[in-house]
């Protein structure tokens, strides 16, 4: 079926092309009475108005941008991810704006795609996730003008506006409940190193550690995978000194790590207790369910949206802090059988 035109509009009312376009964009030029009929004619016949076009005469693409420098078989492994685009989506949707979307290997390649999306005018602004400690993509969009929004930490040396949550306050937290259930030997399971957030959870995990007169039993870093979250907590449980409790990075690991633990023989909880530090249906979809970091990821993603929308509307968002992740606690974490410290 034939999508109507603004000229077959025209046509069954009667009037002409650019009366039909001033009705249906709110211009001046037609009667009150004329633009209503137009209007309900449009309604009738199903018209729905050209994006492309649309964007063409406004100067908008109405798309934004998301390249994630990952391997691509990690959106089909973390539930992080889905739970996040759903919150962008939600929120872009309200203001027929779509998400583009592309996975690439390095930054490199994420500034080259991102480079062509501006110079075709295919985007209006971009996310801009996992930042790392020291990265070249921020400067490089401030040089292009590229409106942009940081996931992470405000950053010192850039002016664009930044959605983050207090790492740092969600990993003390968990160590102060792993130390008060009476575990001395902690160990932590990382994801990738030059991520700023994981420099910023490391860095609280050994200053939580210290305040307690403790140091990390570990750290070993990963790339997130299933297959890296087994391989370290192979290593750790097969250690003389083995850690009593081990903090994972995110919910897959931690569910290898459970894994492991049920085929090495050690009990979860008895002998060792697990946090995860994401929380999905993965950590109580397994036996016992897993202690975790949790927080509303889809309301993180919507934040993000609502944040990018007002700069593109030439508003100056500040830096929004969200919500702080919360230790969920269930089956995976108990108390040191004949610990003395309080629980």
């Amino acid at each position: 079926m034939k999508r109507p035109t603004i000229n077959d509009i025209a046509k069954r009312a009667g009037v002409s092309i650019g009366a039909v376009s001033f009705a249906l964009n709110g211009r001046p030029g037609v009667s009150l009475e004329t633009r209503r009929r137009i209007i309900a004619i449009a309604d009738e016949m199903g018209w729905r108005p050209n994006a492309a076009a649309r964007g063409l005469s406004e100067s908008r693409a109405h798309t934004v941008g998301l390249v994630l420098a990952r391997p691509a078989d990690t959106l089909g492994i973390e539930p992080f991810f889905m739970k996040f685009i759903s919150g962008l989506e939600s929120q872009l949707t309200l203001s027929r704006t779509a998400l583009l979307l592309q996975v690439v290997p390095d930054h490199a390649k994420e500034i080259e795609a991102v480079g062509a999306w501006w110079a075709e005018r295919r985007i209006d602004g971009l996310i801009v996730m996992d930042l790392w400690s020291e990265d070249s993509r921020v400067a490089t969009l401030e040089t292009m003008k590229i409106p942009a929004v940081l996931v992470g930490r405000p950053r010192p040396d850039s002016a664009l506006p930044a959605v983050w949550s207090d790492d740092a306050a969600a990993v003390a937290e968990t160590v102060d409940y792993l130390v008060g259930l009476g575990h001395t030997r902690i160990a932590r399971v990382a994801g990738l190193p030059a991520l700023e957030h994981t420099r910023v959870r490391g860095e609280a995990f050994r200053v939580a550690l210290a305040r307690h007169g403790l140091e990390p039993s570990a750290i070993i870093d990963t790339d997130y995978t299933w297959e890296a979250g087994a391989e370290a907590t192979t290593f750790l449980l097969t250690n003389r000194q083995r850690p009593t409790a081990i903090t994972f990075d995110n919910d897959v690991m931690a569910t290898a790590g459970l894994s492991v633990a049920r085929k090495l023989g050690v009990n979860v909880p008895g002998e060792l207790s697990i946090v995860a530090g994401d929380d999905s249906q993965l950590c109580e979809m397994v036996y016992p369910p897993l202690s975790a970091l949790s927080r509303d990821v889809q309301a993180y993603g919507m934040n993000t949206a609502r944040t990018l929308l007002a700069l593109l509307d030439g508003k100056e968002p500040a830096s929004y802090q969200d919500a702080t992740a919360r230790l969920r606690i269930r089956g995976s974490s108990v108390a040191r059988s004949g610990s003395d410290r309080p629980v």
